[in-house]
């Protein structure tokens, strides 16, 4: 009999890393980013944090008062991959079933069958996740961290990749609901859009009274060159000294009088994700200390709660996070650089 010798296989991840390289990296990132600020005007910070963590596996938390484009930012994200996209409106009666899916019977074949809901797809725009019950709000937390579903015992897969995109309104608006400590924690990051300036404002009331400008954008890369973006950010370096550093921030939260809730053991890990990919948009293969120092706030300020002394002191608890991230990254030493 002849013996066959079966040919090893390569990890996914390899062949994805093997067929980008720093070229067509910057490449399609640059698309993707261009691509997004037709449609975001004078917001680049925003633009590039929301890349970030995409190609980070992370998820996004986007707050600000409405009218000011979270959702925009979120669809026109969405726009630029070619993979399935869908948008969950959280409102008061939003059920957990409508999020995940649930079980019918089935009667021709004479047993329950599960119906996906909308969360099975490549990116999940959750428009203004705060206004639904915390019950609801909970439904994502297995999706968001295990890319799963389980349904009457049964585990269902989700996507790959797969990306949530939340946006809230502040919660000193009515109808919201406060996302509870662990919700918040599987965002890597929050940011805020802020108003357009003056002349952003001018150009969009030029631009969008005659079109709407998502309409104007396409697909730049699809689901599979989203996968190697992200397996070739992976392979950026992160030195021993860097690793300390990110660590030492997260203890100097968690040891600081004025908190009494400090960054988690899974801040600190997507901070350094986070910090790996934005230095792969720098051009660099490694990462330094200006990485970990400008994705600070938006990856731990969330995570942060303030005693309610310190923040009846202060002036809010955003504004108090803020203040003590601030202060504490000028007194965790900064690893220098190898003579």
């Amino acid at each position: 009999m002849e013996q066959t010798t079966t040919p090893t296989s390569v990890p996914d991840h390899q062949a994805d890393s093997a067929a980008m390289s720093p070229t067509l990296f910057a490449e399609k990132t640059s698309a993707i980013i261009t691509e997004v600020s037709r449609v975001i005007d004078g917001k680049p910070e925003a633009v590039r944090s929301a890349l970030v963590v995409l190609l980070a596996e992370g998820h996004l938390l986007i707050e600000d008062v409405p009218g000011v484009g979270k959702t925009m930012l979120a669809r026109a994200l969405a726009a630029t991959v070619d993979a399935t996209v869908h948008r969950i409106q959280f409102t008061p009666d939003l059920l957990p079933g409508d999020v995940t899916g649930v079980s019918v019977f089935n009667p021709a074949e004479r047993e329950f069958e599960f119906k996906p809901g909308a969360v099975f797809a490549n990116i999940v725009i959750a428009d203004e996740i705060n206004r639904s019950s915390p019950k609801t709000q909970s439904a994502l937390l297995e999706a968001m961290e295990e890319g799963q579903v389980t349904a009457d015992g049964q585990t269902h897969a989700l996507p790959d990749p797969f990306l949530v995109v939340a946006t809230q309104n502040p919660l000193e608006m009515e109808g919201t609901y406060a996302l509870p400590e662990a919700q918040r924690d599987r965002f890597m990051m929050r940011i805020s859009m802020g108003y357009p300036d003056a002349a952003s404002e001018a150009q969009m009331l030029r631009e969008r009274d005659v079109a709407n400008p998502l309409a104007s954008i396409g697909p730049v890369v699809d689901g599979a060159q989203v996968r190697q973006l992200i397996s070739w950010s992976r392979r950026v370096h992160v030195s021993p000294p860097i690793e300390q550093y990110a660590v030492s921030l997260a203890q100097a939260t968690r040891a600081h009088p004025d908190l009494r809730l400090g960054a988690s053991p899974r801040a600190t890990l997507q901070l350094v994700r986070a910090a790996k990919v934005w230095a792969a948009l720098d051009g660099r293969a490694f990462v330094i200390p200006d990485d970990i120092s400008a994705l600070l706030l938006p990856v731990f300020a969330h995570r942060l709660i303030p005693t309610r002394v310190t923040n009846a002191r202060g002036r809010g608890a955003t504004a108090t996070v803020t203040a003590i991230l601030e202060r504490l990254s000028g007194t965790v030493p900064v690893p220098l650089p190898r003579s």
